[in-house]
């Protein structure tokens, strides 16, 4: 019952980062954020792989995700640290796009209660040559609002990486407890081949 809840428990987790990193990559993707589409998109990729894993019995793919769970903390602390211009970072830099972009995060001018202003470009680099926009009066600055979203993934990473090495754990027990040939006797094939000598011992002394 308790491998069932576990293996349960990290599916559900599992379709949940799926949901919520779909949802993160569209907003990235309307900020130009080529980094954390990048990321992302690996992130999509692993999830799916640990999903398969647990529903198919695989601890390989498991402990895959598990590890990725916890290099995906690591990325998503950095993105708070970002957003938050902790540890000499500033959220106005442009090491989220490459510096291919001027653009910021999609939250900047469409967060809640936002008000877009146009604000003309002052590089020649951008690469759609479009103004850019600005957002005031927001009721949560995009920082917080991104930095909310890393929160949420840091949290269900998390509990992801704990469930994961859980579901490792029993799949390796259940291998090793259990003969995929024989089940759980030990020598099945000898007690098959027992009988066939035992019965031809008394036919050598029958009477003739």
């Amino acid at each position: 019952m308790g491998r069932c809840t576990g293996r349960c428990t990290l599916i559900f987790l599992c379709a949940f980062q799926l949901v919520t990193a779909l949802e993160r990559q569209v907003f990235d993707f309307l900020g130009y954020q080529w980094a954390p589409i990048l990321a992302n998109f690996i992130h999509i990729v692993l999830v799916i792989l640990g999903l398969f894993g647990t529903v198919q019995y695989r601890p390989r793919y498991v402990v895959t995700y598990a590890v990725w769970a916890a290099a995906w903390v690591t990325w998503n602390v950095f993105i708070i640290c970002f957003y938050l211009e902790v540890g000499g970072l500033s959220k106005d830099s442009q090491l989220l796009t490459f510096n291919l972009s001027q653009h910021r995060s999609w939250w900047r001018e469409h967060g809640p209660g936002c008000v877009p202003e146009e604000v003309l470009p002052t590089s020649l680099r951008l690469l759609d040559h479009q103004a850019l926009l600005s957002g005031s009066g927001c009721t949560l600055e995009h920082r917080y609002v991104e930095a909310l979203h890393s929160a949420l993934q840091v949290l269900v990473a998390l509990a992801g990486f704990v469930y994961a090495c859980y579901v490792v754990s029993v799949l390796t027990e259940g291998e090793d407890s259990f003969d995929f040939i024989g089940g759980f006797d030990p020598s099945p094939l000898y007690h098959v081949s027992e009988k066939p000598s035992h019965l031809l011992f008394k036919q050598a002394h029958l009477p003739a």
